[in-house]
């Protein structure tokens, strides 16, 4: 590392910011909610702001580079974002337009792009070759990092499980299908479950908890989150073979993921036996905002 290195980690719920410096330090880092009005000026000023901030406490005539991750993917012809869950990005030129105002060019990324690559230099993957990384929460998401590099695929969509439609008589997912990943292992796909089998509403961190107080109703529903996170950990392994997996996102934090989701993952999975190591992340929050300052 040559010069400072600034990253932004724009969320649904948050931006974070932060400035490393040449030698990977941490120096300044801030979170601020992201604007609850879906404005695309707004948010473009409100991102732009933060990478003013941190470019104050850069020592005068220090070169530095600005990474950062976005709820979505830039098309590479277009140079406009899609699949943004922030929908005042989707058709808007975020890149070029930061760009114009900071006079110098930028590195931009898929959020979840950005998660694998730091687990992958520095954190959960850094011993294998071949990481694939899966974020669990709201919705779901991921990447792919092959030795040390990000694969993008020939779309620049790499690793989007979250809607690979797994059930095409499940619920439907607003990217348009039915039975997407989404649907079924994303901390809102359960509560909807609960919602839908037994007519009321209740938290994922509640249903964890009534599961292991052995709750009949959390039971089931939560024995079927584990069985299609088995179902779908098992069919990526099998079309993959990654020499690891890196969870992400708040639904990592359930331990039973690691074991009886791995367990049903390996029922799954078209390779007997199963060796594929399921990683708890070691980043955890900051694993997105040091992605994007690497990039």
């Amino acid at each position: 590392m040559d010069r400072y290195r600034i990253g932004i980690d724009l969320g649904g719920t948050k931006i974070e910011a932060v400035l490393l410096t040449p030698n990977g330090t941490e120096l300044h880092r801030n979170r601020m909610p992201t604007p609850k009005e879906e404005n695309y000026p707004l948010i473009l000023n409100t991102v732009f702001k933060q990478i003013q901030d941190m470019a104050d406490d850069i020592p005068g005539g220090r070169i530095f580079s600005v990474g950062i991750g976005i709820p979505g993917t830039v098309d590479q012809t277009t140079g406009c974002v899609h699949k943004a869950n922030i929908t005042c990005l989707i058709g808007k030129p975020f890149r070029h337009d930061l760009e114009q105002l900071l006079g110098q060019k930028i590195a931009m990324e898929n959020d979840a792009n950005c998660f694998t690559y730091i687990e992958a230099l520095k954190g959960a993957g850094k011993e294998y070759g071949t990481l694939v990384g899966i974020i669990m929460g709201t919705g779901v998401g991921g990447g792919i990092c092959i030795n040390n590099k990000i694969w993008h695929g020939r779309h620049g969509m790499a690793g989007e499980w979250g809607h690979f439609a797994m059930d095409p008589h499940g619920r439907d997912c607003y990217c348009g299908n039915r039975g997407c990943v989404e649907t079924q292992i994303s901390g809102s796909g359960v509560e909807a479950s609960f919602r839908e089998t037994f007519g009321r509403q209740l938290k994922m961190r509640d249903i964890v908890t009534g599961y292991r107080d052995k709750a009949p109703q959390c039971r089931t529903i939560f024995n079927q989150f584990l069985e299609d996170f088995g179902r779908f950990v098992g069919g990526l392994i099998s079309m993959l073979d990654p020499d690891a997996i890196v969870l992400g996102g708040g639904l990592s934090n359930i331990d039973e993921l690691y074991d009886i989701g791995a367990k049903q993952a390996s029922r799954y999975a078209f390779h007997d036996p199963i060796t594929t190591p399921i990683l708890r992340n070691m980043l955890g929050d900051s694993a997105g905002v040091l992605g994007a300052a690497l990039l």
